[in-house]
């Protein structure tokens, strides 16, 4: 138990870091869907030389092929969920409530993979939405003319999809599925989902350098991030390692401050005491 909660840690820091590199490529109007389609470029690249290094063969069944392609529609859903939600909210407000997806994975926990829920838990998730509650802040958070409720709701959905991914993760793994091999094609789901979104959706697939940039940089930090976290689920309960993993909104909000993205209030130091109480209660046995 102890490697999978050094695990969490480890996902903990590169996903506070990429929250604040997402939140800085949707202060511009850029697309979505290719900085997802070049995310997922760079993790494949990465994961198929992690593959080769480890000496992991190709070899694919049902059992890893479906969970790893589930996987991967719910985790790119839920990323181009949350940088659209990031174009108009902090990314303090949209880290928290993304992460707190802590939330939906005890939950689905104790009812899929039969996990314990107890006191503890039950207190952890009401900490975890009043947190939000708090964070739900419409005066200073919005543009005009732009609907804030909508982008907390997208938010709020993108955080919901991603505890399911995470639930559907750890299915795989107590299901004898190849951790690598889902995560490879996780990763290619990540190219399809981000081509279909920016041609369909966005009806634009033009490549630039910013976006190549950003893609590199993101690229590597989700990497690390599903890896670590990956590694975290095989060592750990799945209601332990993936709450300490989503306190990452603690060193997001800190690297915003200290980039002077956005301001320290009372208010998001009371609803991040609260996350962090959430979190803590949640990782209790």
């Amino acid at each position: 138990m102890q490697s999978g909660i050094i695990f969490a840690l480890l996902s903990l820091l590169f996903a506070g870091v990429n929250d604040v590199v997402f939140k800085k490529y949707s202060s511009k109007e850029r697309s979505r869907g290719m900085y997802i389609f070049g995310i997922g470029i760079i993790w494949t690249f990465l994961q198929v030389v992690s593959l080769n290094i480890q000496n992991i063969n190709f070899s694919y069944d049902f059992v890893t092929i479906s969970y790893g392609l589930i996987a991967g529609l719910l985790l790119t859903v839920s990323n181009i969920l949350l940088l659209e939600s990031l174009i108009h909210i902090d990314v303090s407000l949209g880290s928290t409530i993304y992460r707190l997806n802590t939330v939906g994975v005890v939950i689905l926990s104790f009812f899929v993979l039969h996990e314990p829920l107890g006191i503890f838990k039950i207190l952890g998730i009401i900490c975890g939405l009043i947190a939000v509650l708090i964070l739900f802040n419409k005066g200073k958070n919005t543009f005009q003319n732009i609907n804030f409720t909508s982008f907390f709701l997208i938010a709020v959905a993108a955080s919901l999809i991603r505890a399911t991914y995470g639930i559907v993760a750890k299915m795989g793994i107590t299901s004898n599925a190849e951790p690598n091999i889902m995560l490879l094609l996780i990763a290619l789901s990540w190219i399809i989902g981000g081509a279909f979104y920016a041609k369909l959706r966005e009806n634009r697939f033009r490549i630039t350098r910013k976006k190549i940039l950003y893609s590199i940089i993101s690229g590597i930090l989700v990497f690390l991030i599903v890896n670590f976290l990956m590694l975290a689920l095989e060592h750990g309960q799945a209601s332990i390692v993936i709450p300490i993993a989503n306190m990452s909104f603690v060193f997001a909000l800190l690297i915003s401050i200290t980039l002077k993205m956005e301001l320290l209030t009372l208010r998001k130091c009371c609803a991040v005491g609260f996350a962090v109480t959430s979190i803590i209660l949640l990782a209790k046995v």
